[in-house]
């Protein structure tokens, strides 16, 4: 197929948004009935969530990519069936009905059934979802006008059936929530919270508007004569926004309640309305007037009884209980005589609130980190109780809120939402870049240092009298599932410690001491090998004593290796010796290779065999490195192939380890020959069983030094640990099985083995025992699930932008909080004497609750942040902290090295004061500053220099030319540094709307305006002139941009859409021209904009909001890319192609994955990638690793009509991602 694109860009996310927009429990198990799982919806994923009953730690067993909007999700149990159904409304149009499959871990579709347009439309139902709670039917609603029901039964073969849609329509009406309302096995019942503003469309006036209504409708759905009718509405309270059913039948009232301002209302036909005030906290940060009003709530049911969990703005939750009025037999009935409210605990507010029967309480975080509870209690003996019939219209109620007391964290579930700002760096210099990023909002911020890796346990560190060269593990016997002895091998001697409580050196071992050990190992069943450089000793017992094997005069031993049936050694000489144990396991017995034994060109650096594999006496081939750059792989079949070469491979550099393991990949088991060169490489090949032939070979540099490897198990699945500058594990991909190599947050080793005990308990039977130096180190890696990294320090504020110090390890983050009151204020509340000592209660200075309150108000502050102190160590993380005050909010920053200072750098910061908080207008006029800070200390301390005043914001700022470079509203000025304040240079005001980005090189910034995409600016020395001379054709919300080139910029906007555009190169070569700025500035101008316009080279549609992009590498030698972030926690690449035929392969791969694999919930792929604008230059790597995860025969399917292998395929698209990110 002909590609006619100059730009082609493989996107790929490197880990997928984190914010839990939907959350719903149920039990998806049939297996299981009794466990309760959780699904959530994180961007374009659907999660099938599992919690531990014992230790409440929560982990992800599916993930399932969707291409899609979820827009929600809610379960489903028909009557009849061992597990719940989940219903997805998506952007795609369709009601998705489907469920888990645990045998193969996988959701299956049951229904796909069309309802409407795709995307997101306000009359498409799909904004609202409810479920019948015995499992009848569902009801979809769209924020106007359309509502759907669909009624969900099972035929005479037990299959789900799901009816045509039963319409009603209300135009002209507004839909603000919807429930299911518990009629028991009645017919089923919805409730909408509703507006119609067709009086208001009519009348010029605002007297229809000003005397709206919002009302509380009921749909009854009439099973048997299959249709809906609106039954029963009533007014309530305009600010109500929240709807919550009440159990029904025998289990409760029935009913609803209705969330408003400062109200909860309990209704249901013919019963009397109930209400009662939503409290509001006490203390001298709080404002007494403030109303609260409900956000997000759960209600529970018990067989005794039940509850609703009501979560304020505020985070408050509080705990609403109904008293039922009871007949004279004792049985409740459905009259409910007051509803209690009482304070339970404070949460961060969340967008979901699930309670699980196994104790727990999933709390789906708006922002910052979610979270698992274990309720402690249910809260039954808290006090004060506020109770419906003391409650008086317009009298509220108050209370001071506790740390937690019903709940103990069990589990944080990490999320980077809102991800302000990203950045890759080597802060160390080791050519190990990282991603620093700034999540969360308020005191639950944080600076998060992302890395690939895997984290480890740290068991034992003890330091050996001197350094030895090698380290063996060996077991008392073959069947035995822990070590006997630590073996270590120094210069002149090896040490024997036996592994106990007390782990100590020994000498009744049966082995030499006085020698240095080459090789280590356990032969026959319980028989020990010990090889060095003269000879081996192989030692069954003090009952059956053998002599030791010596080699012949003038040779030594060079290499060795074995298995618990095989030896072979490599001499000095090049000849090759193989040997087996006896029969009656008590000698060695040697080959006889006759008169002209085996020798091999150039020296042996290494060899490995394998163990023998299951099912065979011996292991079948022998595989030989030596110093000509080659690999060769020998036959150990007895007879006339024995020790014959079976194939040979040529190397980049010569072999420094080798080992043979089989591992699991995507067609079942397979051995691999795992070989670690001298020039810091790593490679993995497949091993013919049959023919002995290498092939489907992977490579990855792993640093500067030599790579070592060892064969180890962990967690039960066989794993290669490759040793350089840094640890890597191979590992085959817990889902997909795919090849993975990933580095351990650990010391790296120059020898290490596995090691098996029971000394650290449970949790490690499986370790590692490795050297590094003199220091000997037992860990192991628990969780092999996920390859990323964080580490977090917390902050004061919301983090807007940061910097780092140049030639120092230090950033300087920048932070603000919108409606907080800033520390000078809380100071003066807490200082008025005049209140009561009630009044005057301080909140604790705890993440649990957020910063007090103001309307208003900003917050704000800088700090300087190590991100490489170790706070185990009690090293600062914070080193500094400058709080702005006068309702200033710092939002940008950058480090501008002045020409006019000899170069000495600066940190400038751009603020806004008084900057509104809301529509309403403010009292105060609003304006901008840049603060300018001098770095002392050497990046550790910042002290003012002084202050610029601004008509707006300052939103972005950047060094250019030895001057700064900022953008105030639509203007871009150029400032040089004065004694006292900025002095103006240059000045252009744009065609734009607001100035939000700014990138720059040699004479050219790029403007990212808010509204109207980007501006290539042209700054002329000589006129003192900065010219703006191309635009783009199309508006965009821009939200970042970069520079990728001279001439090319690539940005992100608010709809969540990245794009590459170019300049025209005579265009650039125009601006460039000395004494063109007269030209250009009275050049006719275009449609209201520039002269000239960009060129699109890429457009991708990736869901998440783009908040950073930057052109960076990721992996030591990799190629450049485009990283980029988005506001969702999502961290994703583009990554350029270098060859055409790639291109075309992956184009052809794309379309046939889209026939083969459509998405879950039937969103076109090609129109969800093209959501705005259709996708040019970019081919979807997400779906492309989707082909790992197809069966096995759609994958040959595939191959077949591209021409390729399967595991050329995989290889290609696995390397697409391992050779530039992980």
């Amino acid at each position: 197929m002909s590609v006619v694109n100059s730009m082609y860009m493989y996107s790929l996310t490197l880990q997928p948004p984190s914010m839990v927009t939907q959350a719903a429990v149920g039990s998806f198990i049939p297996d299981k009935p009794k466990e309760q799982q959780v699904i959530t919806a994180q961007g374009d994923r659907i999660n099938f969530n599992v919690i531990d009953k014992k230790t409440g730690k929560m982990r992800i067993a599916l993930s399932h990519h969707v291409f899609s909007i979820v827009r929600r999700i809610s379960t489903c149990r028909i009557p009849g069936t061992p597990s719940d159904l989940i219903l997805v409304a998506s952007d795609s149009g369709r009601i998705t009905v489907m469920k888990y499959d645990s045998e193969k871990n996988r959701f299956e579709r049951i229904h796909l059934e069309t309802f409407g347009k795709s995307g997101i439309r306000r009359t498409i139902p799909g904004q609202y979802l409810a479920a019948d709670p015995r499992g009848r039917c569902c009801m979809f609603a769209s924020a106007e006008k359309n509502k759907v029901v669909y009624i969900l039964n099972r035929n005479q073969e037990q299959q789900i059936t799901i009816s045509s849609p039963q319409e009603v329509n209300q135009a002209q009406t507004l839909t603000f929530d919807l429930c299911a309302v518990d009629t028991n096995f009645q017919n089923p019942v919805f409730a909408a919270l509703e507006v119609c503003y067709t009086d208001i469309d009519q009348d010029p006036s605002e007297k229809s508007y000003n005397e709206r209504e919002k009302l509380l409708v009921h749909y009854r759905v009439d099973l048997g004569l299959n249709h809906v009718v609106r039954e029963w509405a009533e007014t309530v309270d305009y600010s109500s926004n929240l709807l919550f059913p009440c159990p029904g039948g025998a289990d409760g009232p029935g009913g609803v309640l209705v969330c408003g301002l400062e109200v909860i209302s309990y209704r249901q036909q013919n019963h009397d309305v109930l209400n009662i005030a939503i409290p509001r906290r006490r203390g001298a940060t709080e404002d007494p007037e403030r109303k609260r009003r409900i956000v997000a709530g759960v209600a529970h049911k018990s067989r005794e009884n039940f509850f609703f969990l009501l979560q304020t703005d505020d985070g408050d939750v509080f705990k609403l209980t109904m008293e039922l009025e009871a007949d004279n037999s004792g049985r409740r009935t459905g009259q409910v005589l007051e509803i209690q409210l009482r304070y339970f605990d404070t949460f961060p507010v969340a967008t979901n609130l699930c309670i699980l029967k196994m104790g727990f309480l999933f709390l789906a975080a708006e922002n910052g980190d979610s979270y698992v509870y274990r309720f402690l209690n249910l809260g039954n003996d808290i006090v004060p109780v506020w109770s419906s019939d003391t409650w008086q219209e317009g009298k509220p109620v108050y209370f001071f809120p506790h740390e937690y007391e019903n709940v103990a964290i069990s589990d944080t579930v990490s999320s980077c939402h809102p991800q302000k700002r990203t950045r890759v760096e080597d802060l160390e210099g080791k050519d190990d870049n990282k991603i620093f990023t700034t999540t969360g909002s308020g005191n639950h911020s944080s600076f998060r240092t992302i890395s690939h890796g895997l984290a480890a346990n740290e068991y034992v560190k003890a330091q050996l009298p001197s350094t030895p060269s090698e380290i063996w593990a060996v077991p008392p016997d073959r069947f035995a599932d822990k070590e006997k002895y630590l073996v270590l091998a120094f210069s002149n001697v090896t040490m024997f410690l036996e592994v106990g409580v007390e782990t100590k050196e020994v000498h009744d071992h049966g082995l030499r001491t006085d020698i240095q050990t080459i090789h280590m190992g356990l032969m026959g069943d319980h028989g020990l090998l010990q090889v060095w450089d003269r000879g081996f000793r192989y030692y069954t017992g003090t009952e059956n004593t053998q002599p030791d094997w010596t080699c012949r005069p003038h040779t030594t031993i060079l290499k060795a290796c074995s298995n618990h049936q095989q030896l072979c050694l490599a001499l000095s000489s090049g000849e090759l010796l193989y040997f087996e144990v006896s029969q009656d396991l008590q000698t060695m017995q040697e080959y006889d290779q006759g008169a002209r034994p085996v020798a091999v060109t150039g020296v042996v650096m290494a060899m490995s065999m394998g163990q023998v594999p299951e099912g065979r006496v011996r292991a079948p081939y022998l595989v030989v490195g030596t110093d000509d750059s080659t690999i060769r792989v020998y036959s150990l079949d007895p007879g006339d192939e024995m020790l014959s070469s079976q194939s040979v491979q040529s190397l980049t550099s010569p072999a420094r380890a080798i080992e043979i393991m089989p591992m699991e990949d995507t067609t079942g088991l397979s051995t691999f020959v795992h070989i670690g060169l001298f020039s810091g490489v790593y490679l993995r090949a497949v091993l013919d069983d049959v023919t002995g032939e290498l092939g489907n070979v992977r490579s990855r540099f792993l640093g500067a030094e030599e790579v070592k490897l060892a064969a180890v198990l962990m967690n039960d699945q066989p794993v290669m640990l490759a040793c350089s500058t840094r640890t890597f594990m191979s590992y085959p991909h817990p889902e997909t099985k795919e090849f993975l190599l990933t580095p351990v947050d650990y010391l790296p080793f120059h020898s290490a083995c596995m090691f098996r005990t029971d000394l650290f308990g449970k949790q490690a039977p499986q370790s590692v025992a490795g050297l590094h130096g003199a220091d000997l180190c037992i860990f192991s890696v628990p969780d092999m699930t996920t390859n990323i990294l964080s580490k977090n320090i917390s902050l004061n504020n919301t983090a807007r932008d940061f910097c780092r110090t140049p030639e120092t390890r230090y950033f300087n983050v920048v932070q603000s909080d919108a409606n907080t009151l800033p520390p000078q204020i809380i100071a003066q509340l807490l200082a008025d004497t005049s209140k009561s000592e009630d009044d005057r209660k301080e909140l604790m200075s705890s993440q649990q609750f957020k910063h007090p309150r103001g309307n208003n108000y900003w917050s704000s502050c800088i700090q300087i942040v190590d991100p490489l102190a170790n706070a185990d160590q009690d090293e600062p993380q914070i080193l500094y902290t400058v709080v702005l005050d006068d309702n200033e909010a710092a939002l940008c920053c950058a480090i501008v090295p002045f020409d006019s200072r000899n170069g000495e750098s600066y940190l400038l910061v751009g603020t806004g004061k008084n900057i509104p908080t809301s529509a309403a207008a403010t009292p105060n006029k609003t304006s901008g500053f840049v603060h300018v800070y001098k770095i002392l200390d050497g990046g550790a301390r910042l002290e003012l220099e002084h202050k610029t005043e601004f008509e707006r914001p300052v939103l972005t700022l950047i060094a250019f030319q030895g001057r700064v470079a900022l953008g105030v509203g639509n203007n871009l000025f150029i400032h040089d540094i004065g004694m006292k304040a900025l002095l103006r240079k240059a000045r252009c005001r744009m065609p734009g709307n607001q100035i939000v980005s700014l990138s720059s090189i040699a004479s050219r910034i790029v403007v990212g305006d808010v509204q109207e995409s980007v501006f290539y600016v042209v700054y002329k020395p000589q006129e003192n002139k900065l010219i703006p001379f191309v635009d783009d054709t199309i508006s965009r919300w821009t939200t970042t941009t970069t520079l990728l080139d001279y001439d090319t910029t690539a940005g992100g906007d608010k709809f969540g859409n990245l794009w590459v555009v170019r300049c025209p190169e005579d265009v650039s070569k125009e601006s460039d021209e000395p004494g063109s700025g007269e030209f250009l500035l009275h050049e006719k101008a275009y449609l209201g904009g520039t002269p000239n316009r960009l060129a699109l080279q890429v457009h991708n549609y990736c869901q998440d909001i783009p908040t950073s992009i930057q052109k960076t590498s990721l992996v030591p030698g990799g190629q450049e890319l485009i990283f980029w972030a988005g506001v969702q926690g999502t961290l994703g690449i583009m990554v350029p192609f270098l060859d055409r035929e790639d291109v075309e392969f992956f184009t052809n791969l794309e379309s046939h994955l889209r026939a083969e694999d459509a998405p879950l919930t039937g969103r076109d792929h090609l129109m969800y990638r093209g959501y705005y604008a259709p996708v040019k230059g970019s081919i979807d790597g997400d779906l492309c690793e989707r082909y790992f995860l197809l069966s096995r025969d759609k994958k040959e399917t595939i191959a077949a009509e591209m021409d390729r292998e399967v595991r050329e395929v995989e290889k290609k698209i696995g390397e697409m991602r391992t050779r530039v990110a992980f």
